[in-house]
């Protein structure tokens, strides 16, 4: 494993996710189920979802350079241009279908991984990972970097819940995301250039 990779995609997942329906969803199961089997459901769909990615970014590196770096590049331009163009909105919320008042650990958790696994389904951090698997040759650190981010945004809903919601300068993260992922298109957009040359 390569720490660079692992806090790469850290860093990288991390804005992304705090202002976004993950860190709400989150909470919303949180005030209605306990704690724990919230927060090992929502990890577990998080796993899933950051291993289909890597795979996929995986599977992506197989192509010639110039392509890979120009599709890493494209991945990370539309997620800058999204971040930002959503920078002053709200946040999202999730609506739970109607749940049991009191339901067993194992349904609580097996809920919580089937609302967050459906809302993760192509978010932008999904993205991000696919295009850090892409592009370094590391699958494992990317996952663990990200997964590691997406277990600290649940946890802080889950466990910190509406007093961080209301505290978080969510224009300000959003906009700090959108920078780092312009970076990561430029850096791809130079070495697209070099893979030409």
């Amino acid at each position: 494993m390569d720490l660079s990779v692992i806090a790469t995609a850290f860093i990288l997942v991390l804005p992304v996710e705090l202002p976004d329906k993950t860190l709400f969803a989150s909470l919303v199961l949180a005030t209605r189920f306990p704690h724990w089997p919230v927060f090992l459901g929502v990890g577990a769909a998080f796993g899933l979802q950051v291993a289909i990615a890597v795979t996929a970014g995986s599977l992506l590196s197989l192509l010639p350079e110039a392509l890979v770096s120009s599709v890493v590049a494209l991945l990370f331009l539309v997620g800058a241009v999204i971040l930002w163009r959503s920078a002053s909105s709200g946040p999202e919320d999730e609506e739970l279908a109607e749940t049991p008042e009191h339901p067993s650990f194992l349904k609580a958790a097996a809920i919580s991984f089937g609302v967050l696994f459906a809302a993760e389904w192509g978010d932008l951090s999904q993205l991000a990972t696919a295009g850090l698997a892409a592009r370094y040759d590391e699958p494992l650190s990317v996952f663990v970097g990200a997964w590691a981010a997406l277990l600290v945004v649940s946890g802080l809903a889950v466990f910190l819940g509406k007093k961080l919601a209301d505290r978080l300068p969510i224009t300000l993260i959003r906009r700090v995301a959108a920078g780092l992922f312009l970076l990561f298109a430029v850096f791809a957009i130079v070495e697209t250039v070099r893979a030409l040359t």
